[in-house]
C-alpha cells in the first residue's frame, strides 16, 4: 500500500501542479476580462476633470510668472467699462444727452440696469423728474460725440445739433432714442440711491431697440460688427479680436 501510494503521489504530483497552473491562468484571464465597475458616467466625469485641469495648466502657463504688486488707495479702477450715451428729457419735452461710464447690469430677470449720475449734472434733474432714460450703445463712429456729450453741459448747448445726432421716438418711454446708436435700451427708474458723489438710478428695462443691420438671417444679434467702444482709465478703446465665447474654457476639445 505504501509503495503504491508513493508511486501514485509521484504520478499525481506534476499533474496536480499543471492543473493548478491552468486554473490560476483561467482565473487571471477571467479577472482581466471582467467588466470594470466604473460606469460610463464616471469615466466621462474623470475625463472632464482632466480636461479642466489641463486647461487651468495652459492658462497658468500663458499668464507667466507673477510680478510684484503696489497697494494704492481705494479707487474705482474697474476697467474697461461701457461708455454709453444716455438720452433723457424733462416733463416739458426738453431733451439732453449725457455720456456715462458708470453704467451696467443689475439683474437679468427681470432685466434691470443702472446708471450713476452726479447731482450737479444737467441731466440729473431730467431723469429724476420723469423717471425715464435710454441707454444708447456707442461705436467707433460715435466716439467723438460720446466724448463731447460727456464734457459739455446741455444747459448751454444743444448736443443733438452740435453732434449731428438724430432724435428717434421710443416705444415705451417719453425721452428720445439716438437713432445712430446700434442698440437703445429703454429704461424706467424703480429706485434711486444717493451713494455719495453719484446718485444711482436703478431701472427696469422696458424695451430694447436694435439696428437691423446687425441682425443675421437667423435673427442672431452680431454686435461684434458694430464697432463698439469701451472706456478704461480716462481713454476710449474700440473692442478688438474675439478671444472666445462664454464657457469656452471648459468646452470639450474636438
Amino acid at each position: 500500500m505504501d509503495g503504491k501510494r508513493k508511486r501514485k503521489n509521484k504520478t499525481d504530483g506534476p499533474k496536480r501542479h499543471i492543473r493548478e497552473n491552468k486554473e490560476n491562468k483561467i482565473n487571471r484571464t477571467n479577472k482581466e476580462n471582467k467588466p470594470s465597475k466604473e460606469n460610463k458616467s464616471s469615466k466621462e466625469n474623470r475625463t472632464n476633470r482632466e480636461n479642466r485641469e489641463n486647461r487651468v495648466n495652459e492658462v497658468n502657463k500663458e499668464m507667466g510668472p507673477m510680478h510684484a504688486k503696489q497697494v494704492w488707495k481705494p479707487g474705482t479702477l474697474v476697467a474697461p467699462v461701457p461708455a454709453v450715451m444716455v438720452s433723457c428729457a424733462d416733463k416739458a419735452g426738453n431733451s439732453n444727452i449725457i455720456t456715462i461710464a458708470w453704467a451696467g447690469i443689475v439683474c437679468s430677470e427681470p432685466a434691470t440696469v443702472y446708471i450713476s449720475v452726479m447731482p450737479r449734472r444737467f441731466s440729473h434733474h431730467m431723469i429724476e423728474e420723469t423717471g425715464e432714460y435710454v441707454i444708447n450703445l456707442t461705436t467707433k463712429e460715435l466716439s467723438k460725440a460720446t466724448d463731447y456729450c460727456g464734457v459739455v453741459t446741455g444747459a448751454k448747448v444743444d448736443k443733438w445739433k452740435a453732434c449731428g445726432l438724430t432724435r428717434a421716438k421710443a416705444s415705451t418711454v417719453s425721452c428720445p432714442l439716438i437713432a445712430e446708436a446700434p442698440v437703445n435700451i429703454e429704461c424706467r427708474v424703480i429706485n434711486k440711491l444717493a451713494l455719495g458723489s453719484h446718485d444711482m438710478f436703478i431701472a427696469k428695462v422696458t424695451a430694447v431697440d436694435v439696428d437691423e443691420r446687425y441682425i443675421d438671417k437667423n435673427g442672431r444679434l452680431e454686435l461684434d460688427r458694430a464697432g463698439l467702444i469701451a472706456y478704461a482709465h480716462g481713454e476710449y478703446f474700440e473692442l478688438g479680436r474675439k478671444l472666445g465665447h462664454f464657457g469656452y474654457s471648459v468646452r470639450k476639445k474636438a
